[in-house]
């Protein structure tokens, strides 16, 4: 069982890992096909370690909310037939996905775990478009029946955003984490974090740092980190290299193979603004292949899983004195601000909108680019400050359903503004009115304010109005 995978409660003083936050897995979606490919992974694997499976005959799973609303679109119902066949998505063979889905219909079958086959028939795999479970938006429901149709087990668990689950026990006490280590330097707001930074007189880098290493050597922590930038790396290059239409009926065509193309050959006068195409480049190539199902790094979610690796990007490539030490601060200094959202408020589209998402992604590189370029801790806090703020009542409004219009586009935006979000504060002197908690709140409480239909359920917004050719 992963780290993502715990679904015991949180310690009201645990930090959240920068591994929880960044994540390999699939597309389209963390809250909708990461999510729910772990529930249903931890399902079946609770069925072998308590000796159930070879008394099953049939499975049932079923979506409700957000879930049931957008999870064709999303790939929710793909994800736990692959869940349930024991498909991890840091591993899964993307591939393959379409293939083996297809097999599970067509037999109405399926092997979980990949030993024990039982019945799954299409209405086995129920998506309930107007019924919710009372706790999150994403929920979801796991049955297990023996051969008298007799319920051996259910479990109803959530997915509350970038990957994570809980059950149903935590998720009404508002537990999003497992227990874990006691951390040198823990903190629930961002007045805790500068107050370590100022006792310790280590940066914001270094306090998630020695929170990490309580948990597990620094030689990992760094080469962990580092996987992930490869992660990062190896999604722009195969979203750079990959022409086409994107899947899902809208006929999206891909456009960074393009770009990549005209941007590679340009030769001419130089523009000011030049470096700001290849940041949109970035996004766009990373949330193109999370369109497609590809291989992407959660951070801290899937929709908006372009942000930061584009800032990432725009840092080892343009920035002089770029180095490995450099990404792995920035990603600690990421995952820090990070642990803030999704401890004091959201990062579920479901929840929150996107302001949950692409707002969050934007706060955190805004405030992890600031670092890298020599920003005090103030500084970093007022980064991203403002990365937040400028997002705030932002919709998670998905046109189809699928995470592509205005999706796409929406990373790259977000991306250039995390850019100008880090130059602003480093021009100050992270003295500012509105402080990163503040903003944190009123995200928290504009997504509590903002209608249902406004929230990954295609059912306002730009997902209403724009006619589907």
């Amino acid at each position: 069982m992963t780290a993502n995978e715990s679904l015991a409660p949180l310690s009201p003083r645990t930090l959240i890992s920068v591994f929880d936050l960044f994540s390999i897995g699939i597309g389209p979606s963390s809250s909708h096909t990461v999510g729910p490919m772990r529930a249903a992974r931890t399902f079946a694997k609770g069925l072998a370690d308590d000796g159930l499976l070879p008394r099953v005959t049939r499975v049932k799973a079923e979506l409700f909310g957000s879930l049931g609303a957008t999870g064709r679109g999303h790939g929710s119902d793909r994800a736990v037939i692959l869940g349930l066949q024991g498909e991890d998505p840091e591993t899964v063979d993307t591939a393959a996905v379409e293939a083996r889905v297809a097999d599970v219909r067509a037999r109405a079958r399926i092997r979980l775990l990949g030993e024990y086959e039982v019945v799954f028939t299409d209405g086995d795999l129920v998506l309930h478009r107007r019924r919710s479970l009372p706790y999150h938006p994403n929920g979801m429901r796991f049955s297990a029946y023996d051969r008298d149709a007799q319920v051996l087990r259910s479990r109803t668990c959530y997915s509350v955003g970038g990957g994570f689950v809980v059950d149903e026990a935590d998720a009404s006490a508002g537990q999003v984490m497992a227990d874990g280590p006691v951390e040198p330097y823990p903190f629930l707001s961002a007045v805790e974090l500068l107050g370590w930074c100022a006792e310790t007189g280590l940066p914001v880098s270094g306090v998630m740092l020695a929170n990490e290493t309580s948990r597990r050597p620094e030689g990992q922590v760094r080469d962990r980190l580092l996987r992930i930038w490869a992660v990062m790396r190896e999604c722009v290059a195969s979203g750079c290299g990959s022409p086409g239409i994107l899947p899902g009926g809208l006929k999206v065509p891909r456009r960074a193979p393009e770009l990549y193309q005209r941007l590679a050959a340009d030769s001419g006068p130089a523009d000011p603004l030049h470096v700001m195409d290849w940041v949109n480049l970035f996004a766009i190539a990373v949330n193109e292949e999370n369109a497609a199902g590809g291989r992407v790094v959660t951070a801290p979610t899937n929709g908006a899983a372009g942000v930061v690796p584009a800032v990432l990007h725009y840092y080892a490539r343009f920035c002089p004195g770029a180095c490995d030490d450099g990404v792995v601060r920035f990603l600690l200094t990421a995952g820090a601000i990070g642990s803030l959202y999704k401890q004091n408020a959201s990062i579920s589209g479901a929840e929150v909108g996107c302001q949950g998402e692409v707002g969050s992604a934007c706060s955190m590189a805004a405030g992890a680019l600031c670092e890298v370029l020599g920003g005090t801790p103030e500084q970093v806090e007022n980064a991203a400050e403002i990365g937040m703020e400028h997002n705030l009542g932002l919709t998670c409004d998905p046109v189809a359903g699928l995470v592509q219009v205005p999706c796409i586009e929406r990373n790259a935006m977000a991306a250039v503004q995390a850019i100008n979000a880090a130059r602003i504060s480093l021009q100050g002197s992270g003295t500012h009115l509105v402080s990163l908690d503040t903003v944190i709140m009123t995200m928290r409480q504009t997504g509590a304010d903002m209608k249902t239909k406004y929230k990954e359920t295609a059912r306002g917004g730009l997902a209403v109005n724009v006619i589907e050719c």
